[in-house]
């Protein structure tokens, strides 16, 4: 059975990292009630979730995907590119260590995990504000040895995450924003196309024949429905006040 680590929306939310001061303000006992909306659909799409408390100090720990990038039996715990978040990676670092080897990302390496995603034996790796070359060359010399292989995807400045315009559906298919980056960018892959008035929902959860999108993008749960899913939609209204969405609230392994 997969699982995934997750963690509560803490009650400093609140102050949680945007691009833009969210107007009207993040509302953060509704956050706390999508959240648990969320981890109720992993749960139904087969997923063992463990929960850990929330830490007031860290008022963007609920997006534990950018703490630790899990392939296999190998954690790489990540320098996260947001100085602010890096006091997250500890609670991420001991809870994994009950389940799989656990590496340590090092200085002057930055990588947040929103930026990775893998596609059977590649793993894309967005070159972003938050991922630089070194945090790069650390997921090389964790995974290359087990046979994968490493691609650098250069971002557009305006792109936060790799994962925000791209996600992986198994297989060889991703779900891709129009006019985000370019298909050719992940070479022979299947993709299903995300209108770009929705671009949001190219970031979703596909855990076997299941998928978890954000609610409110009929065309894309139109397309993933026709690509065979069985479509779970989610409330993220005020995740996104927060630059955050749906592959961020876990780590799935």
């Amino acid at each position: 059975m997969l699982r995934a680590l997750a963690r509560y929306i803490p009650a400093s939310f609140g102050n949680a990292l945007s691009a833009t001061p969210p107007d009207p303000p993040i509302d953060v006992e509704l956050a706390q009630r999508q959240h648990l909306r969320y981890m109720r659909a992993l749960a139904e799409c087969g997923v063992a979730v463990t929960t850990l408390p929330a830490d007031e100090a860290c008022p963007d720990c609920v997006f534990v995907e950018d703490t630790a990038v899990v392939i296999g039996r190998t954690a790489v715990v990540t320098r996260p590119g947001a100085p602010s978040r890096r006091a997250e990676t500890h609670a991420i670092a001991v809870a994994l260590d009950a389940w799989v080897d656990v590496i340590p990302m090092i200085e002057p390496a930055t990588l947040d995990g929103g930026d990775v995603m893998r596609v059977g034996d590649r793993i894309f790796v967005g070159r972003s504000a938050r991922t630089n070359d070194d945090g790069i060359a650390q997921l090389v010399a964790a995974f290359a040895p087990q046979g994968y292989t490493v691609i650098p995807v250069e971002l557009p400045p305006q792109v936060l995450h790799l994962k925000c315009v791209v996600s992986p559906l198994g297989g060889d298919r991703i779900l891709l924003a129009d006019d985000s980056i370019p298909a050719a960018a992940f070479g022979s892959v299947q993709v299903v196309s995300v209108a770009v008035e929705e671009a949001y929902a190219a970031n979703c959860v596909a855990i076997g024949d299941h998928v978890i999108v954000p609610e409110g993008f009929p065309h894309t749960h139109a397309a993933l429905a026709a690509a065979g899913f069985t479509v779970h939609e989610v409330p993220c209204s005020e995740v996104r006040k927060a630059d955050g969405s749906l592959t961020c609230q876990s780590i799935i392994f």
